[in-house]
This record gives C-alpha cells, structure tokens and sequence, in this order.
C-alpha cells in the first residue's frame, strides 16, 4: 500500500468547518481530499472525532462525525500497532518533536507517503523519507524563517 501523501487531523478538520473565517482553508482541505492520493492514519481519526464532535465552533453531532469516518475509512489507513508506537518515539526522538508529530511522520512513511500535509511542523522541513507541506500558508514566504526548510535525515 502506497501513496502520495498524508493528511493529518487539521486538513480533515478544516474540510467541515462551518466557520467563515477559516473559508479558504476549508476550501484547500476539500480540495487536497478531492484531488490527492492520500492516506490517514487511526491517531488522525481519533484526533478528528474529537475536535470535530467538542473542540470547533460549531461542534458535529456523534452520528455525523462517525459517519465521516466510515468515508474516511475507505482511504488507507494505519492502524496503530507496537511496531508504529516504537517508530513514533524513534522520530520524536531523532527530530526533537512530540511523540505525537513522531507517530504522524511514521505512519506517513509506512504508507510510502513523500508529503505530509500538516500545519503542525515546519513547512518545507525533511523528516527522513516525509516532507512537511503546510497547505493553507500563503503562496510567498511571510518570512526568512518560511522560505525554506531544513532537512533532517
């Protein structure tokens, strides 16, 4: 199992905000789901339910919040397993980031996966075989900081 890329929690989020301030985001999200070959993981699952159901503006209802996983699921996932847990702590330790960020980028490599879609990590930084994408960022670089990114192996 193979794809191009990875989504993480915000992406999905964004795709069913109601919120006018945040149209253009939820406009690019729909679009990455529409028009990418991609794959999530069970941690991104878990995350979406329960911003989307406690944490936005205008909360979903358990049933439709699960309903969006059963179309979710249709989309390779990684299930969470020891193996997955190890590698998550490997990348967390090797990058200097959250075990959470390090089980994203393992699961995004599992799948094979060369962009990782995240606002969580910085734009343009390598993560061993994982480059991170922030896909709501503007087109030009706000900052020296923005135009570029690091490359870890």
């Amino acid at each position: 199992m193979s794809v191009d890329s990875f989504l993480d929690t915000n992406v999905l989020i964004y795709a069913v905000s109601s919120s006018p301030a945040e149209s253009g985001k939820k406009e690019r999200a729909l679009e990455l789901i529409q028009e990418s070959d991609f794959g999530l993981s069970a941690q991104v699952l878990q995350e979406f339910y329960g911003n989307v159901t406690r944490k936005i503006a205008l909360p979903l209802g358990p049933d439709e919040a699960v309903a969006l996983l059963e179309q979710f699921r249709s989309f390779p996932v990684v299930w969470t397993d020891y193996p997955l847990i190890v590698a998550g702590i490997e990348a967390a330790l090797r990058f200097g980031i959250s075990y959470w960020d390090g089980a994203i980028i393992a699961a995004a490599e599992r799948l094979g996966a060369a962009t990782l879609y995240t606002e969580d990590l910085s734009h343009g930084q390598r993560y061993g075989s994982v480059e991170a994408v922030n896909p709501f960022r503007s087109r030009s670089p706000d900052s020296v900081h923005e135009s570029g990114g690091a490359h870890y192996e």
